[in-house]
């Protein structure tokens, strides 16, 4: 193997998982082949290709689930619109990977979740607008004070915007959310509430994680395996989050409500309002309760999440805008699926 040019950014795209071409490849470059008027990258590679409309200052290729987006890849200057960038990606790396390209006007175009596997050309088309620069928020801080605190969990459905439970959020004087990083923020009132469906969405800037995308396709069936994030047992148990594998066990919940699925991941107080995902890490549901033992005699471990179909509809009322993706593909381990939620799953502070 010949030596890279830039051997530090040559180390950096190996801890993500690529191997990176020695520069950006023109869209016409005659090393391509080309079949059914369509152009491939080289055997074993894969090409991303910038149709954004102008150049990209910067490209980042990281596998699904991590939290920052490792170094620019573009180390021989700007990607031409219509050029083309070849990747090798290195085979213990998995097939997932986050696409992301930086225009020249601050633009993004981002691909997450992509198969690289099935498609080894990825075509970055569309560009959101330019993100004005964050204020910084300053953190907020417990009061130990409180007379009474209770906890549960939350997790990104928008930029500064928290899904959960009513239940966790109601009747509190304060409501603090300590991000994946151990920041502590302020939740913003008045919440957005839908009681029926036990749900409320919180705006909480600064930034808390990345949204997390609610599955569009194909339906849930029963005997599908989840997996339930969240925080229960806070003050209990240890003060990080816990994960819970388990099952889609009917697709109905108490007295057959249809917004609610019964599942087989154990949950605990806390787990309240936490996202349950499927095992490609993405939202099937919101974590809502479980039967109590101690009044149903002879039962154990009946779990209920509200479905994320009823979820996103309440989204849509409420005027946000949310991620989806398709299912498909091969699964992912259940460690793969929690480091997806981590990034985006907060505990929430309930000060009465």
């Amino acid at each position: 193997m010949r030596n890279h040019p830039r051997p530090a950014l040559f180390l950096a795209a190996l801890l993500a998982g690529l191997t990176p071409a020695l520069g950006p490849l023109p869209a016409s470059a005659p090393a391509l082949a080309q079949e059914a008027g369509q152009l491939r990258p080289p055997e074993g590679a894969v090409r991303i290709v910038n149709r954004t409309g102008q150049p990209a200052t910067a490209l980042h290729a990281v596998r699904s689930g991590r939290t920052d987006w490792g170094s620019n890849l573009l180390n021989r200057g700007p990607l031409p619109n219509n050029a083309g960038f070849t990747l090798r990606p290195n085979a213990e790396a998995g097939c997932r990977f986050d696409i992301r390209l930086v225009l020249e006007d601050g633009r993004e175009s981002l691909a997450r979740d992509q198969d690289i596997c099935a498609n080894r050309q990825l075509e970055l088309h569309t560009a959101s607008a330019a993100a004005p620069p964050t204020p910084s928020v300053a953190q907020a801080r417990p009061n130990p004070q409180a007379r009474n605190v209770s906890t549960g969990t939350g997790f990104v459905v928008a930029p500064d915007r928290v899904l959960t439970n009513q239940h966790v959020v109601a009747g509190c004087d304060r409501i603090l959310a300590r991000a994946p990083d151990g920041r502590w923020l302020a939740a913003v009132p008045p919440a957005q509430v839908d009681a029926a469906l036990d749900l409320s969405i919180l705006r909480i800037p600064g930034n808390p994680g990345p949204a997390l995308s609610f599955r569009a396709g194909p339906a849930v069936r029963r005997g599908e395996g989840v997996v339930a994030y969240g925080f229960p047992l806070t003050g209990l148990l240890s003060a990080d989050p816990k994960l819970t594998r388990g099952e889609i066990n009917a697709l109905g919940g108490i007295r057959n409500d249809q917004n609610n699925f019964q599942i087989s991941a154990e949950v605990q107080p806390g787990n309240s309002g936490g996202p349950l995902l499927d095992m490609q890490g993405h939202v099937v549901g919101v974590v809502v309760a479980k039967l109590d033992s101690r009044r149903v005699q002879n039962v154990d471990n009946v779990n209920f999440a509200v479905k994320g179909e009823a979820a996103q509809a309440f989204l849509r009322r409420a005027g946000l805008s949310f991620q989806t993706a398709e299912s498909r593909g091969p699964e992912r381990s259940a460690a793969d699926v929690g480091d997806i939620a981590n990034r985006s799953t907060v505990l929430l502070r309930c000060e009465r």
